[in-house]
């Protein structure tokens, strides 16, 4: 029988957050368990919820780290994709996405989406390539919690040499229905890693948390030494005999080697205790989410062309991040920040999820682009409430809410 989950500790009576987390009384014992062991980080939680993590997305190796940015800076580095290269992101995403293979010195290139799903599609992938000249990879989003075709996107990387790294830090358990069958985003069956967040508001909780999978070995060794300072124990990668081996030519028990200097990107073993407990509910939480999910488009469908929900793609099974609806402020006769002050005012939360990085002041600076698609998407776009720690109920509560300021 699963745990009860405790009273949400929420910002105002029946306050409904654009996201939460969901934390149960078995969380709360995990984390316990792991304040009372031997080890506060790189601990034995670190490989269990690795081992786990792997098993669940049908991956070999995963690398588990402080945070998504992390993860996503781990990527580019294991990639060498610094100075003279080039990296094409899709406009509609979080500022880590671009920002992380930046700050190792690679130039972004943004790609348009499907103004409907937010999406990059592989006619705006070329155009992207196009536009850039070349490019050595591509961090591809599955936004919101859904993916686009990414056998084909896969296509248009293999014929411009692309590397792929896909960003599914929203889409944690959501599946791909591919030519070969079915599949978890983060089996790295059509790209070279996968990049996870576990932010409280994502699928599972970690409080901050990430992870990186792939199914290459050597990528697996640079994202290891990524998220560690950059240094090795691995007697295999030492190059310095004098210092790290002794006359009878064995390892110095207390050596290690500086192979590149790296940042501390570890996770430790409090965030992987709560790591490891929430993956095992992660199909629960999923159901949960996807149930509130169907009750907004029932209950917003009477509402179209005003309302609408955000288009879905077929060959995907979503794991739900964020539930977006597309409004037409201008039929509406009211603007978006007007109606986020009128929701808040009835307890309802809502976000924005993003503000187009090409219209960031930083990035239109650096690398200017015209992106119609994203502009038509960021100009409808609203997220409302969602969370595994919701109900039918609740999605009744803010559509009520949201037509009655919307006027319908």
């Amino acid at each position: 029988m699963s745990a009860p989950a405790l009273k949400p500790r929420l910002a105002a009576p029946g306050f409904l957050p654009y996201g939460r987390q969901l934390i149960e009384e078995d969380d709360i014992a995990a984390v316990g368990e792991a304040l009372r062991g031997d080890y506060l980080t790189t601990g034995p939680m670190i490989a269990r919820f690795e081992k786990a993590l792997a098993a669940q997305l049908g991956a070999r190796h995963a690398i588990v780290c402080a945070n998504g940015t992390a993860a996503l800076h781990m990527a580019a580095r294991a990639l060498e994709l610094g100075p003279g290269t080039k990296v094409i992101v899709p406009a509609i995403t979080f500022l880590a996405t671009a920002s992380a293979p930046h700050l190792n010195g690679a130039e972004i290139v943004f790609a348009d989406v499907d103004p409907n799903t937010g999406l990059m599609t592989p006619e705006t992938l070329s155009n992207a390539v196009a536009r850039a000249g070349r490019a050595d990879a591509v961090f591809n989003v599955h936004l919101n919690g859904q993916c686009g075709a990414l056998e084909e996107i896969a296509a248009v990387a293999r014929i411009n040499k692309l590397k792929i790294v896909d960003d599914a830090c929203h889409a944690l358990g959501a599946s791909y229905a591919g030519a070969k069958g079915t599949s978890r985003i983060g089996g790295n069956a059509l790209c070279d890693m996968s990049v996870f967040s576990f932010h409280p508001v994502k699928a599972i909780a970690m409080g901050e948390g990430g992870a990186v999978t792939t199914n290459d070995p050597e990528m697996a060794r640079r994202l290891m030494r990524a998220r560690n300072h950059g240094m090795t124990r691995d007697a295999d990668d030492f190059t310095a005999a004098d210092q790290a081996f002794d006359a009878d030519g064995g390892a110095n028990p207390w050596y290690y080697e500086l192979v590149r200097p790296e940042f501390n990107w570890r996770a430790n073993d409090i965030q992987c205790a709560l790591g490891l407990s929430q993956l095992g509910k992660l199909d629960r939480f999923l159901a949960r989410r996807r149930a509130v999910v169907a009750a907004y488009d029932a209950l917003l469908a009477p509402y179209a062309p005003v309302v609408k929900p955000l288009a879905r793609t077929r060959q995907c099974l979503p794991a739900w991040h964020l539930y977006v609806a597309r409004i037409d402020f201008r039929a509406a006769g009211i603007g978006r920040g007007a109606l986020m002050r009128a929701l808040v005012a009835d307890g309802i939360g809502t976000q924005v999820h993003y503000v187009p990085l090409h219209r960031q002041p930083y990035f239109a600076k650096h690398f200017p682009a015209t992106l119609p698609g994203a502009d038509l998407y960021y100009a409808k776009a609203l997220s409302l409430p969602l969370s595994a720690a919701m109900d039918a109920g609740d999605a009744e509560r803010v559509v009520a809410a949201l037509v009655r300021h919307l006027g319908l």
